[in-house]
């Protein structure tokens, strides 16, 4: 502790390289005291019903007069009732299913829930603040879960704010990539607010982080197209492009563009050494490079020649007994169990992407059923259970009980 006095208090933290501050301010009468080592607590000695304090973090001892606690509360009402007022709604009542409440319930908690959780400055962590997970890094693969819905709720300015993100980072980005032998940028998996990686048997082989930027970029440009936008976002997005680009290898063989190996798709239970052409990444590849060219087009560029010849060159989604495998590398994908447990990101190519890459709906139809009769749904994961919504609905498929 650095000071004290009746209504605050300045504490100081170090955990090896890091330091940082916090200034603590209550009102009327309370005691603050240490329990043990980065464990302090706050305890007022009133017997009023309301007791009124504040927090504020710092990497420097350089804290300003706050807000009263009435002009924040104030403040907080107004951001509130225009975040509210504001962007899409959603009303069931017009339905006699008695499920209706709760689902409109649901969806309106979990407005607020990202709100709080998602729309800061910076990627949130893993799991979003809800609790502590994956060691409280931002995984940037999850930041498509954490942010895309508001621009689809016509809140796109709470998607922009943390993009500066990708901007601030984009140093970083370029120097993993050439040190790998890549073009362009290559984004993060799991990583600190600095953009460092951390350490994990994961972040450097997963991809399907990379094209984010450019979906993100796009929601933006699609509410406010415009020059501004082209300008904000086109470093980011050409030079993703880049690393995407350069990151396909081309088979003289089989006269094609491959992804991977290694490479460990969204579907992790995949091995690294071994996969290759996973269906979510090749659709995703596709729809990523082609809207990096129509960035282009826009801004009354020239088409990037080596963009346009992976997006011709790769591969349809590998099949075997008229259902999409989890990679061409596993055509034993429905017949072992280690292949149908984890992410079933195969439906992703059709539920998150909105389509550019060839793809037999019929196929997918089917390949839908039988991962809904035989997958293990035990070992997945909350977004797993959207992402198969999303594709059921865009098969056409009617909610049933």
């Amino acid at each position: 502790m650095l000071g004290e006095t009746d209504n605050s208090a300045i504490l100081n933290t170090e955990i090896d390289s890091t330091i940082y501050f916090t200034e603590i301010k209550w009102s009327g009468k309370a005691k603050l005291t240490k329990l043990e080592p980065h464990i302090f607590i706050l305890l007022p000695e009133t017997e009023s019903s309301a007791f009124y304090c504040s927090a504020e973090f710092r990497n420097k001892n350089d804290f300003e007069e706050p807000n009263e606690i009435t002009k924040t509360k104030q403040l907080s009402s107004k951001s509130w009732r225009e975040f509210w007022q504001s962007g899409g709604a959603v009303d069931f009542s017009g339905t006699a299913d008695p499920r209706a409440f709760e689902l409109e319930r649901r969806v309106v908690l979990s407005q607020y829930l990202t709100r709080i959780q998602c729309a800061g400055n910076f990627p949130p962590q893993e799991t979003g603040l809800t609790y502590n997970s994956w060691y409280g890094k931002p995984h940037l693969e999850m930041h498509w879960w954490h942010v895309v819905h508001f621009a689809y709720w016509n809140r796109t300015e709470l998607l922009e704010k943390s993009l500066e993100y990708y901007s601030d980072i984009f140093q970083k980005a370029k120097i993993k990539a050439e040190k790998q032998g890549y073009d362009g940028v290559r984004w993060p998996k799991m990583t600190d607010l600095q953009g460092n990686d951390s350490p994990s048997g994961v972040g450097e082989f997963l991809i399907w982080q990379q094209p984010h930027i450019i979906y993100f970029a796009e929601l933006c440009y699609r509410q406010n197209p415009g020059k501004e936008t082209l300008e904000k976002y086109a470093s980011l997005v050409f030079a993703t492009a880049d690393f995407m680009a350069d990151f396909a290898h081309w088979d003289q063989e089989t006269k094609r563009y491959i992804l991977g190996p290694p490479l460990i798709p969204a579907q992790e239970s995949l091995e690294k050494e071994l996969t290759f052409n996973p269906p979510f990444e090749i659709a995703y590849w596709h729809w990523g490079l082609s809207v990096a060219q129509k960035w282009r087009e826009r801004m009354n560029l020239p088409q990037t020649e080596k963009w346009q010849k992976v997006i011709d060159g790769l591969p349809p989604f590998a099949q075997k007994n008229g259902l999409y495998l989890a990679a061409e590398s596993a055509p034993d994908s429905y017949e072992n169990e280690h292949y149908y447990s984890d992410h079933p990101m195969v439906l992703g190519a059709f539920g998150m992407m909105p389509g550019t890459v060839e793809m037999d709906t019929a196929a997918m139809a089917a390949t839908f059923g039988h991962i809904e009769k035989i997958w293990n749904w035990d070992r997945t994961w909350g977004w797993d259970y959207p992402m198969a919504a999303m594709c059921a609905t865009r098969l056409g498929y009617r909610a049933c009980n």
